[in-house]
């Protein structure tokens, strides 16, 4: 019970510090182009890469995974809906489980 209370502490704690450092020593904003640009595709970048492997073992059949990915692509690079790279994405990973 007391270990359970330690690590809601420190995390309470990293969770603060996190927000609070950059605070401190960005307030007068950050200046240098590079790292502004930088900063812009973090976000772009994080959530490609929480993504990606979600995509690839979602069906269970990496290989399966990999059609839907290039699919997706190919119809989004088509110019398709949302709705429609969704629909060919889901359709092509069934296929191909079935297949392969």
């Amino acid at each position: 019970m007391r270990n359970t209370y330690v690590c809601i502490l420190v995390m309470a704690l990293v969770t603060y510090l996190v927000r609070v450092i950059p605070l401190v020593f960005f307030h007068g904003g950050i200046k240098s182009r590079f790292i502004r640009s930088f900063l812009h595709y973090v976000p772009y970048v994080t959530l490609s890469v929480m993504t990606f492997p979600a995509i690839i073992t979602a069906s269970g059949n990496p290989l399966s995974g990999l059609v839907g990915l290039a699919v997706a692509v190919a119809v989004s690079v088509w110019k398709g809906s949302l709705p429609l790279v969704a629909a060919f994405c889901c359709l092509s990973v069934y296929i191909s489980s079935l297949v392969l």
